[in-house]
């Protein structure tokens, strides 16, 4: 009996190494800096998230995490690297919308492969696109401007969005697509040159995200229609969901997350998204959040990954629709 015992112990201690290690790996994590890698251009909305993030793990863990820009390709050069990156948790990346769901069903070729190249780790935030148009278009809710596009006739007015594929362009083809009508697409170099032609009347509308337009539209100098949210934005309480006006279902807010490479050990996983969670639910970084245009739309791993099965449903179909194809 004891030596069967004896065995017995032996096995369970052999079975429990590997526990007790990945365990010590999570403790010990993180033992060097962090790189948070952001997808875009320094001072846009998605760096100022990667930095807010990186701060709250930083404070939280007194670990030094540094933010990289690395832009390009709609997000796909900074989420190349870190797909490719070591699956050690050192390496994360700050993404969007578009590196999440929608760029595989733009680009002729990804240089990863959306569905497996990452583990989600938390959700951490969400913008609003606006409705909005020039004060010399009679329409007041987004109910006025489908009927007043509609009487108009399939591409007699227009709206301007900063890229072909970009989430603004994107939620207008959701939004014809539901309300069934039809409007000519504009495509600028950016949203300051929307901003600049509707303020100056060249174009009557746009289809954007939120931030660049607000002071314009509490000045009185833009009309907000709608918002593309599920719910009322904070900034606009007055402004009613695009939902909400008779367009059931309609939700088309750009959002960020984080991610790590594939295959990393999921302690370390757990123990970025139970920080970020924590953090990103904070009224310290729920504010700096909201400072900087976007809102807390919070979530752990699990929620990350069901969020994204879900968006590539729908994004898949909406371009479909679109018949938009590959550049």
């Amino acid at each position: 009996m004891a030596k069967n015992f004896g065995r017995r112990t032996v096995v369970a201690g052999a079975l429990a190494a590997p526990l007790i290690a990945r365990h010590g790996w999570a403790q010990a994590y993180p033992s060097k800096p962090i790189r948070m890698i952001v997808p875009f251009a320094p001072a846009g909305t998605t760096d100022l998230l990667g930095r807010i993030a990186a701060e709250h793990l930083q404070n939280a863990w007194g670990a030094n995490v540094v933010v990289e820009n690395k832009s390009g390709a709609g997000g796909n050069i900074g989420a190349e690297l870190v797909a490719k990156a070591p699956a050690d948790g050192y390496t994360l990346l700050l993404g969007t919308t578009g590196t999440a769901v929608t760029n595989q069903f733009l680009y002729k070729k990804m240089p990863y492969d959306t569905a497996t190249a990452f583990a989600p780790v938390a959700l951490f935030g969400e913008v609003a696109n606006v409705l909005a148009v020039t004060k010399n278009i009679p329409v007041n809710t987004a109910k006025e401007y489908v009927d007043y596009c509609k009487k108009a006739g399939p591409n007699k007015v227009s709206f301007g969005s900063p890229a072909i594929g970009g989430t603004g362009h994107l939620a207008m083809e959701y939004f014809q697509a539901l309300a069934g009508f039809k409007v000519e697409h504009i495509v600028y170099r950016g949203s300051s040159l929307v901003l600049q032609d509707l303020l100056a009347g060249n174009i009557p509308s746009t289809m954007d995200n939120l931030p660049p337009y607000l002071p314009h539209i509490n000045s009185g100098a833009l009309r907000a229609l709608g918002v593309s949210t599920s719910k009322r934005w904070f900034a606009l309480p007055d402004v009613p969901t695009i939902a909400e006006q008779g367009f059931d279902g309609f939700d088309a807010a750009p959002w960020w997350y984080v991610a790590a490479p594939a295959g990393t050990p999921k302690e370390i996983v757990q123990k970025l998204s139970d920080e970020l969670v924590k953090g990103g639910r904070l009224p310290a970084v729920v504010k700096k959040i909201r400072d900087a245009g976007a809102s807390d739309l919070i979530g752990d791993s699990e929620a990350l990954a069901e969020h994204i099965k879900k968006e590539t449903v729908k994004w898949k179909k909406v371009i479909q629709t679109a018949g938009l194809e590959p550049q």
